[in-house]
């Protein structure tokens, strides 16, 4: 269907429709990154490679997905959202495998360099997507949909722990879990919106900088991301070595801390469409700072946990405000979503080694110590999701459920 055709606009039961198979595009995307983080250990074995240049081979995925990421909107236009997403989605389930079929450094780093490519253009796409779909329904879904992805990767790491426990090879694992997930995918994108340029659109650049506004909202991202990637690899290790915790305990503080994020994602577009994008993120920013002082002060090793679940809570659903207000930025949604994304993806990439070299110099407490300042950076910007909304963005302009199709790289600025 084509954005000039006679039948041209969705219906609301559609658009509805459309919300819950971008969701399950979510949780398939989720999906893989579970399945492919628990074995970890055994791709290491079988590449025959140290911690060190595990270390090394790990940067690939961001460093692919920064790559590609913008070349998500020229596909998107050149083949229309739907088939779009529907190849990349395919390509990222299918990339799984990839890894595990590597037998030394130099293979494990290609293949994921490609996993990470796959996973940014389809990230990319599903996002954009969702955007479309939020505008065209008026309320806020971002979280709900970054919450399913959430969803997504707690059920695929589960099936990969029983896998590793089950001492299953992870070339089998992979394969099997990346065929179901490729016709789950395959299914899910048949419900979203087949959204296409007009025949006259230009088509948006290949390679290009993101533009300001991305830049600046991507800050705000880059500044949950720090955040949620330092407490996710080391709050275990914190708690094992500063508050000197079992080790069963210290694990249960990381699997807290997931869950934390994940509830909050999926509640997170409730308070969203009651007290706004802007609000919750100052508010959630609070959290996580008086979290994060909580860490550092703490003597005492519940309260800490507390603290590292006040910093999940706080930066849950800073992430998808982010893509929302990207997406309602200017001109080009899917070049401002794939800014925003680098700039997430990047500070995910540099969060652990960050901290680790930070505690190395001083200590961990000095390093949750810069998770906090980091934290109350939310509070100070804020303002800048203002795009993304909802109570600042009248619902006329914000998409009406009958509206005419619309590419994801063409739609109209927002205010």
């Amino acid at each position: 269907m084509t954005a000039d055709s006679a039948d041209a606009g969705f219906g609301t039961a559609q658009v509805r429709r459309a919300r819950f198979a971008v969701a399950a595009v979510f949780t398939v995307h989720g999906a893989v990154t579970g399945s492919f983080a628990t074995r970890v250990p055994w791709i290491q074995d079988h590449a025959g490679i140290s911690a060190g240049q595990l270390g090394l081979a790990l940067a690939f995925p961001a460093i692919g997905a920064s790559l590609a990421m913008p070349l998500a909107g020229a596909i998107s236009h050149r083949f229309g959202a739907k088939t779009a997403l529907r190849g990349l989605l395919a390509l990222w389930t299918l990339a799984l495998v990839l890894p595990a079929l590597a037998p030394n450094l130099l293979t494990l780093c290609a293949a994921l360099f490609v996993y990470g490519a796959s996973a940014g253009m389809s990230d990319v796409a599903m996002n954009a997507l969702g955007v479309e779909v939020e505008n065209r329904l008026d309320k806020s879904i971002m979280s709900g949909l970054h919450g399913m992805w959430s969803v997504g990767a707690l059920i695929g790491s589960a099936a990969g722990t029983v896998a590793a426990h089950l001492g299953t090879d992870a070339r089998l694992h992979h394969t099997l879990a990346a065929l179901v997930l490729t016709a789950l995918g395959l299914i899910a994108c048949r419900g979203v919106l087949d959204l296409r340029s007009e025949p006259d659109e230009e088509p948006p650049p290949r390679f290009t900088l993101p533009p300001k506004s991305a830049l600046i909202i991507g800050a705000v991202g880059f500044c949950a991301v720090f955040a949620e990637g330092a407490s996710l690899d080391w709050s275990a290790v914190y708690l094992r070595d500063i508050m000197d915790t079992s080790a069963g305990l210290a694990a249960a503080s990381t699997t807290a801390f997931a869950l934390t994020m994940a509830i909050a994602r999926i509640a997170g577009d409730k308070v969203v469409d009651r007290f706004g994008a802007v609000r919750t993120v100052r508010v959630g920013g609070v959290l996580a700072t008086v979290g994060g002082l909580l860490v550092v002060t703490s003597p005492d090793a519940v309260l800490a946990m507390c603290g590292f679940g006040l910093l999940g809570l706080g930066v849950a659903v800073v992430v998808p405000l982010a893509f929302a207000a990207a997406g309602r930025s200017g001109p080009n949604p899917s070049q401002a979503i794939a800014g925003v994304a680098t700039i997430t993806y990047t500070s995910g990439l540099i969060a652990p080694s960050a901290i680790g070299s930070l505690a190395e110099a001083t200590s961990l407490v000095v390093s949750f110590g810069l998770v906090t300042v980091l934290a109350f950076g939310l509070v100070l910007g804020a303002g800048v999701l203002r795009a993304g909304d909802r109570r600042a963005v009248p619902a006329s302009d914000a998409g009406a459920p009958d509206a005419g199709p619309r590419s994801p790289a063409a739609t109209e600025p927002r205010p």
